[in-house]
């Protein structure tokens, strides 16, 4: 198989879901062994920082890149959409640190890559074959990836509020399927957690037209599927371990965070 890119740039506007502020990205065709690359339009210079691995600084409710001046974060929803339409090379400009929410998933990034289209380039692309299980584990939390011929991803998701309670997901990784039932899940929030994540600084972006929201009772949003829940936590597995690169291996995961799937990224790349 051959690398990838975008065969012309397109542009989308929105709001960062933890930053609240307005941003403007455009996905740009970019030469064989580029990956993708953000580059911060708004700051002298356009700094740049790849997505991959080692320029993780920051794990907590989403997954932060920085390399010097260049910083980005909340970009797992975009890096899952690239993947699953075998995008392998991208120049992201970008005019803040966070890419749009747009409706809390992957889905509106999966139809502007679609609208850009896809061009194949004359190198070859380099899968990344898990050859021995790798394992990293955080009190009743772990994610483990093991050899296997393709792409998998199994998710336990175990939470306390009465709607959620356990919810298991078990998917082969393709784009169809990605795009039917992985993309479309959207980011789940509480409403007891809102002011403590907005004095962190966190999800000033939010609403109900970004989010999956519940109270203590109920979700104050329709749901998309019944267990959007662990679709949604599968979803930021594969923009996670895409920093990793394009992986062949069985995900097994439970309550795993950004911070876990970023660990088993950096566990991946050191064992390549």
């Amino acid at each position: 198989m051959h690398q990838r890119t975008v065969a012309k740039a397109v542009t989308y506007t929105g709001i960062g879901l933890h930053s609240g502020q307005d941003v403007t990205i455009t996905i740009n065709p970019a030469p064989p062994g580029t990956g993708i690359v953000f580059s911060r339009i708004d700051l002298p210079g356009k700094p740049q920082v790849a997505a991959i691995a080692g320029n993780v600084t920051n794990a907590m409710r989403a997954t932060t890149l920085e390399n010097g001046l260049a910083k980005v974060f909340t970009v797992e929803h975009l890096l899952a959409a690239f993947y699953a339409l075998e995008i392998d090379n991208c120049l992201v400009e970008i005019d803040a640190a966070e890419p749009p929410v747009a409706d809390g998933s992957s889905l509106p990034f999966v139809k502007m890559i679609q609208e850009a289209g896809a061009v194949e380039q004359n190198v070859l692309r380099k899968l990344v074959t898990i050859k021995k299980a790798q394992i990293v584990r955080a009190d009743d939390k772990f994610i483990t990836i093991l050899p296997y011929d393709g792409f998998r991803i199994t998710f336990t998701s175990i939470n306390p509020h009465p709607m959620l309670g356990v919810q298991f997901g078990d998917y082969e990784i393709n784009q169809d399927v990605f795009i039917r039932e992985i993309a479309p899940a959207r980011t789940i929030g509480f409403m007891h957690e809102v002011e403590a994540l907005k004095a962190q600084g966190l999800a000033l972006g939010g609403s109900l037209e970004n989010a999956v929201v519940y109270d203590n009772e109920k979700a104050l949003t329709p749901l998309r599927f019944e267990d959007e829940l662990v679709r949604h936590k599968i979803l930021d597995i594969i923009g996670d371990l895409v920093l990793a690169g394009r992986i062949k291996g069985h995900v097994i995961a439970v309550k795993s965070s950004h911070a876990l799937n970023t660990a088993l990224a950096k566990e991946i790349v050191e064992h390549i």
